[in-house]
Parts: C-alpha cells; structure tokens; sequence
C-alpha cells in the first residue's frame, strides 16, 4: 500500500512517461527521460517500476483512464441519436483543438507494441474491450429507451463504431484534417439510423 506521497510520486512518473510515450513513441522514451520529465530519481522510479515494460503497462491504464474517464459519462448518458452525434462531435472537437496531431493514444500504443510485447497487448486488448463495452452500453441504453428496434445487434454496431473512429483518428492523424474523421464517425451513425425506433 502507497502513501499518499508515493502516490503522487508514482502518478507523477506514469503521467510523465504517457505525455513523452505519446509524443514520441515507447521506443523513443527513455527511463532517463522519464526521471528528467517527473523531476524523480532513477531510484524513485525503480522503485515503482522494475522495468520500462511495467511502466510502459502503467502508463497504457493511464492513458485507457484517461480516454474512458472522459468518454464513459457520455456514453452512459446516450438516450438519442442526436447525443450520438454530440459524442462524435465532440471527439472531432477534442482533435481538432490539438491541430490532429498525435491520434488516439491508445491506438498509438497498439500499433507500436502488439507485435512485440505480448503483456502489453493483452493490456491493450483489455482497454479496447472496455471502451468496446462502454459504447456498447450506450447503444443498448438507446435500444432500451425504443431509440433502436430490438433487433439492433448492439455488439456489432459498437464494435463497428469503435473500430470506425480507429481508422478515422488515424487518417486524421496522418492529413492533420478532420474531415476524414467525421466523415467516418458521421456515416457509422447514419447506418446506426437505419435502426432507428419508430
């Protein structure tokens, strides 16, 4: 169990470690970096994190907190296709204000460690089906609410949708233009649409 001190120590290190992960890679990070951003020594952060790997699977819950911390709430309170599109919106907002760059932290992740850290991927796969089931839960809300008929397979939609702003976030990323992710988002919801409760 953690002081609070050493809380804040340890949350310090990873919030460091996700902000230079983020920005220049997992590979392009240093625990020397690490310690240099969080203002720590080498042995505070040894003393947290036996290795980059278990720092790196740290700063992975932190970014999944992060991302879900804020997304959770509005997907919880979804109850029309209109707070769907809200929810997009949003996102665009969100990367728009940061000139699109940098993506999805968590995507940046994945595509850097899936084939090559296998502890991290599982981690990866875990935040993934999360944020699967958090969408997903926002979409049976709406079903149960007569927003969607009842056959609405809201596995699939959530699935779909999520996977949808993957590949929007990271053409976005790659032009520095958000046309192509809310063009992405905003198709999606139209098909969503098509379910729509009389």
């Amino acid at each position: 169990m953690l002081t609070r001190k050493g809380q804040a120590t340890r949350d310090r290190i990873v919030a460091a470690a996700a902000a230079l992960m983020y920005e220049r890679g997992v590979a392009g990070t240093s625990t020397e970096d690490v310690q240099a951003a969080a203002g720590v020594s080498a042995s505070q952060v040894y003393h947290y994190f036996c290795d980059k790997a278990s720092l790196t699977r740290a700063v992975i819950d932190y970014q999944t907190n992060t991302i879900l911390g804020f997304q959770e709430p509005l997907l919880a309170r979804l109850d029309s296709l209109d707070a769907l599109r809200s929810w997009a919106a949003v996102i665009v907002d969100i990367q728009r204000g940061s000139g699109f760059r940098g993506g999805c932290p968590l995507g940046s992740l994945a595509s850097e460690l899936a084939e090559n850290d296998s502890a991290a991927r599982q981690d990866i796969v875990a935040s993934y089906r999360r944020w699967q089931a958090a969408i997903r839960g926002g979409l049976a809300a709406m079903r149960d609410h007569g927003e969607l008929v009842d056959s609405a397979d809201v596995d699939q939609l959530a699935t779909a949708l999520l996977t949808t702003l993957q590949g929007g976030l990271l053409l976005a990323k790659a032009l520095r233009d958000g046309r192509p992710l809310e063009t992405a988002l905003n198709t999606m919801i139209d098909h969503i649409a098509t379910f729509a409760g009389s």
